[in-house]
């Protein structure tokens, strides 16, 4: 399993924004070989932010680097411009290949 995350700032006052915009696109995700799993997830706030991160699931770190370069990722990402004035700084990218996993059974 390969996980990735991408992990956002987001002004404080800007979190209902954010998590529209989120609801709202288009991911395209459903039509992706290998994926399995996304979830918008809040974190704690801090000083003058909210941390948020995406997380998808994917049976394999070449399953998300076939979507990166995918007509699906083309196209969730297409209208993906958010307001100016939301972010502290550039979204930071996280990849994570699973070494050990554990399911309730």
């Amino acid at each position: 399993m390969y996980i990735a995350m991408n992990r956002f700032q987001i002004k404080h006052g800007e979190e209902e924004t954010f998590e529209k915009i989120w609801r709202e696109r288009e991911t395209h995700l459903d039509q992706v070989p290998g994926f399995k799993a996304f979830n918008l997830l809040r974190g704690p706030t801090g000083d003058d932010h909210t941390l948020y991160a995406s997380h998808t699931q994917w049976e394999s770190q070449a399953a998300f680097d076939a979507w990166t370069r995918s007509e699906a990722f083309r196209k969730a990402h297409a209208n993906a411009a958010s307001p100016k004035g939301i972010y502290l700084g550039p979204p930071r990218f996280e990849g994570f290949e699973s070494v050990l996993s554990q399911e309730k059974g």
